[in-house]
């Protein structure tokens, strides 16, 4: 499955690597607590437990990856789509087709989340 946010907020590729890093982690995500970290990985709790979270550069942003996560769940933050160039998007998801009613309420909580950390993070 996977879910979608929209944060009007125009920013660039530079931009988003650069504010988005594990010692900010907690001012952007609610849903996120970092334990500790090194250059491309932190231990992570969430509400699903305690994980390592992994954060690569891709092309116009981020992805991050809980890797032990029995769901494989990624979440992206990029920019620069063609045609929605003014915004951010963050991108969800986990390798289910479908999932049970309170997982997919954790799910969209946790996209709302960080579509607010980065309304309060990029807005001057």
């Amino acid at each position: 499955m996977e879910f979608f946010e929209k944060v009007s907020i125009k920013t660039s590729e530079k931009e988003i690597r650069e504010r988005i890093t594990f010692d900010n982690l907690e001012k952007l995500s609610g849903s996120m607590f970092v334990m500790n970290h090194s250059r491309n990985r932190a231990i992570v709790g969430t509400v699903w437990g305690e994980f390592t979270l992994q954060r690569d550069l891709i092309k116009n942003g981020l992805r991050f990856s809980l890797l032990q996560c029995p769901n494989a769940f990624t979440f992206t933050i990029t920019t620069d789509h063609p045609p929605h160039q003014n915004r951010i998007l963050i991108h969800l998801t986990v390798n289910r087709e479908g999932v049970d009613p309170e997982f997919l309420t954790e799910l969209t909580e946790f996209a709302a989340d960080w579509k607010t950390g980065l309304e309060n993070h990029f807005r001057p």
